[in-house]
């Protein structure tokens, strides 16, 4: 009987991390994206995709994001500004690449919003796309001064 209630404690120890890892289910007309670049307050720039951080999404370099998470992982990001870190999170699926008409030089045309609306918006400002983050890293490399 001891061996038996030992055999059983180690496997629920054994199982216990993997159910931990598992991650949330990705909600309907969003994608879990990974992402290498650079922060500056709650603004993310999408950085370049390398052999160390291949990343995963169609989100161009250079991309701005409005970060959304719990103010103690924002702080933690906040204390990385200055160096590459790389952020997973869930974006909408309509945010995620390149919108309009590319003209060259990694400049591309866009329509903006309605004139006609005749309200504010509140949110992400001047039309950020918005990642809720769920994790970050830190990840080789530096981010320039601009």
């Amino acid at each position: 009987m001891n061996r038996l209630a030992l055999i059983v404690a180690a496997a629920v120890l054994v199982g216990a991390p993997v159910v931990a890892q598992e991650t949330k289910p990705v909600p309907k007309g969003s994608r879990r994206v990974s992402l290498p670049g650079c922060s500056k307050g709650y603004v993310f720039t999408a950085g370049p995709h390398t052999v160390e951080t291949p990343g995963s999404g169609d989100v161009p370099e250079g991309m701005h994001l409005r970060m959304s998470a719990p103010k103690k992982m924002m702080s933690e990001i906040k204390a990385h500004e200055g160096s590459a870190i790389e952020i997973t999170g869930l974006m909408k699926t309509g945010q995620l690449g390149p919108g309009g008409v590319g003209i060259g030089g990694g400049v591309r045309v866009s329509p903006g919003p309605s004139p006609s609306s005749g309200s504010i918006s509140v949110g992400s400002p001047a039309g950020l796309s918005m990642i809720d983050v769920e994790s970050w890293r830190q990840v080789p490399g530096s981010c320039t001064v601009r």
